[in-house]
């Protein structure tokens, strides 16, 4: 069974950064691509970052890029976000995400507030 558990978010001021990480079980966490998606109160889920299984390549949304990076460890079954120079506008529920055998799987998500 899939599991996807974030954890990581916090209260923070303008400028700060933050690590987010995700730990999964349940599937062969090194063969997929996995992602971070984001979602604000009143607005649909939006995409943050993806990072590809094999090679490392990884794309990120432009409203965080230059600023957030997408990593990944294999042997400890662990995606991480650094978030640096937040802003308010990434006040959000940030969620894992892995599409496997062509399901997708979220995780519960972490709370990541940005307020002066």
């Amino acid at each position: 069974q899939v599991h996807l558990v974030e954890s990581g978010g916090d209260s923070v001021q303008p400028g700060a950064s933050l690590k987010l990480s995700c730990v999964a079980s349940g599937f062969d966490f090194r063969s997929y691509p996995m992602a971070w998606y984001r979602q604000a109160p009143g607005k649909e889920r939006e995409f943050v970052a993806r990072i590809f299984s094999r090679d490392g390549d990884d794309m990120v949304a432009d409203a965080v890029k230059g600023r957030f990076i997408i990593s990944r460890v294999n042997t400890e079954k662990t995606l991480n976000l650094q978030m640096n120079n937040l802003k308010p506008e990434d006040t959000a529920m940030y969620f894992c995400n892995v599409r496997y055998q062509e399901i997708e799987y979220w995780g519960q998500g972490t709370q990541v507030t940005v307020s002066p």
